[in-house]
């Protein structure tokens, strides 16, 4: 094989691994990978039967779907999950942030390219399909609304109301290709954003620009995961279909407690090898000490807290155990852990691992977690409740499916 042929490969593994674990899983240390890279030294010719085993998960065929879909400001991939759960098949996904790219394609592979940025994207490259994903991120509307304009008798629309911001491309996208279906997500307070002028422009530019049917609900992940996490769901079509949030299957909050996802201590953890040890530490049988909260950041935090108690506000730390349900899992959650604390008895608390953010979220442990800590934590502080999104999912198949 050539020199050009093992560079590919190796170009394609570093879009997936860092350097660091690249170097791990081809056993050699970080120093030769970076003379391979450049080209000062050819690697052996084993090096490239590694590389195709390490790669084949993401060259993988796959069976066509019942519907295809495609999965923008994609995140992590939770919608991805939900909608591939109903029969989906994605085709085309899109994610700016290249440690977030690093985490979907070591979940996912994918027979497709992933693009960046979607404001740079043609229309024409997007695959025809039935179903559009987009977890959008919230920007100011740069007016206050279609009403306004209208008392000015001025020319409005999307491409106007909504310039300059990331609802735009999901706009522009609907309307050249007009899936049978959308489903938008987002937080809670999108409706209340600007005084509810952003909401506003979005319901009008769906269904009186682009034409669609919608339906707006706010769900909370506690019925799915112990996790308090309100998110809105806005589900479109483009014909009349008679959808309905009563056919939502929702568990009882409360069903779901903090034990089912925090690492088990009584020697029952399981052994995940894309894990190894990095979390918990299985011949200690406990959680690595890493995550226990140092003497001098718990005394600050408690001191914080009776400050604000004092004052008669709610600031502070979020201390819990097995029995109770956590508060909304955050992506500054890197910083000090401070919403979610797991008790340890007398002892200092500690912050969750990554995994049990994972769990948090409803991902399964098969889920790899390739990036540091630290990005972890932001990218599932800014991820869905997976299992939430998989019963909208649900009640939409019947009105998605090519069949």
């Amino acid at each position: 094989m050539s020199s050009d042929s093992v560079h590919l490969y190796l170009n394609d593994a570093l879009k997936v691994y860092s350097r660091k674990d690249l170097a791990c899983a081809l056993e050699i240390d970080t120093s030769t990978l970076g003379r391979w890279l450049v080209k000062e030294n050819e690697p052996r010719p084993y090096v490239v039967d590694r590389l195709k085993q390490i790669l084949l998960p993401f060259h993988a065929r796959r069976e066509p779907g019942e519907f295809k879909f495609i999965d923008l400001f994609a995140g992590i991939g939770g919608l991805r999950i939900a909608f591939e759960s109903i029969g989906g098949e994605c085709v085309f996904t899109s994610e700016w942030d290249s440690y977030a790219q690093r985490t979907y394609l070591a979940n996912f592979g994918d027979t497709h390219a992933l693009h960046g940025d979607i404001t740079q994207v043609d229309v024409s490259d997007i695959p025809d399909h039935d179903v559009l994903l987009a977890g959008f991120p919230c920007q100011p509307f740069s007016i206050a609304g279609v009403s306004k304009k209208n008392s000015l008798n001025r020319a409005h629309g999307f491409a106007c109301d909504a310039q300059g911001t990331l609802f735009f491309d999901v706009a522009r996208i609907i309307k050249e290709k007009r899936p049978r279906a959308f489903l938008l997500e987002n937080v809670k307070n999108l409706q209340s954003h600007d005084k509810g002028r952003t909401f506003s422009v979005i319901k009008h530019t769906l269904q009186e620009e682009l034409g669609y049917q919608i339906h707006t609900r706010i769900i909370d992940g506690q019925h799915f995961v112990p996790q308090h996490r309100e998110r809105i769901a806005i589900v479109g079509f483009r014909e009349p279909t008679p959808f309905s949030w009563d056919a939502l299957e929702l568990p009882e909050k409360g069903s779901f407690r903090m034990g089912e996802v925090l690492h088990k201590e009584d020697g029952s953890e399981p052994y995940l090898e894309w894990d190894g040890s990095r979390f918990f530490d299985h011949e200690k049988g406990c959680v690595n000490e890493k995550y226990i909260l140092s003497t001098k950041l718990w005394s600050y935090l408690k001191a914080y807290k009776e400050k604000h108690t004092a004052k008669g506000n709610g600031f502070g730390f979020g201390l819990i155990g097995p029995d109770d349900v956590s508060r909304t899992l955050s992506a500054r959650y890197y910083k000090d852990g401070s919403e979610i604390l797991i008790k340890r008895g007398p002892k200092n608390p500690r912050r969750l691992t990554p995994r049990e953010c994972a769990r948090l979220m409803g991902l399964p442990d098969t889920y790899r977690i390739p990036v540091s800590d630290t990005r972890a934590y932001k990218q599932f502080g800014n991820s869905v409740v997976m299992p939430a999104f998989k019963e909208v999912a649900r009640v939409m198949k019947p009105y998605i499916s090519q069949n």
